[in-house]
């Protein structure tokens, strides 16, 4: 039941071979009644991040920082699939997922400039905050002596 597809294109210049990927299929958890219990229709789609040949420097670098929790110590991306009943529908979405990922990864992202507030931003939250505080005076209890 091999794809006939041998990489996966990232963007027109990225492109990743199927050897690179890794995927064990699990009994998963949800949706699928008793078939749930019988057949491991979920994927683990495990993809070693660090030492992927295919991925340019900056890319793997962005890549790592955005797959956060999924990232094992070694580097290795895991991306778990069990949406669906099926199998093969949950092995496209784990393969959908790290294409998605590693998109993101290609943008650069452009550096914050840092800008201060206007003069006429200051006052409007300045007056604002006169405005909250009066509401506030208005609805608290006064207590004559």
């Amino acid at each position: 039941m091999e794809s006939a597809m041998t990489t996966l294109r990232i963007t027109p210049l990225i492109a990743i071979d199927e050897d690179e990927l890794a995927e064990s299929f699990v009994l998963a958890s949800g949706p699928g009644g008793q078939n749930v219990n019988k057949v491991a229709s979920a994927v683990e789609l495990r993809f070693d991040l660090l030492n992927s040949p295919s991925l340019p420097e900056p890319v793997r670098a962005r890549a790592m920082r955005l797959a956060g929790r999924r990232l094992t110590k070694d580097g290795v991306l895991v991306i778990q699939a069990n949406r669906f009943r099926a199998q093969e529908r949950n092995r496209e979405d784990a393969r959908e997922r790290l294409i998605e990922l590693l998109r993101e990864a290609t943008e650069i992202p452009k550096p914050r400039r840092p800008t201060r507030p206007t003069r006429a931003s200051k006052e409007r939250r300045l007056e604002g905050k006169k405005v909250r505080a009066r509401i506030k005076q208005a609805r608290a209890k006064r207590f004559e002596d």
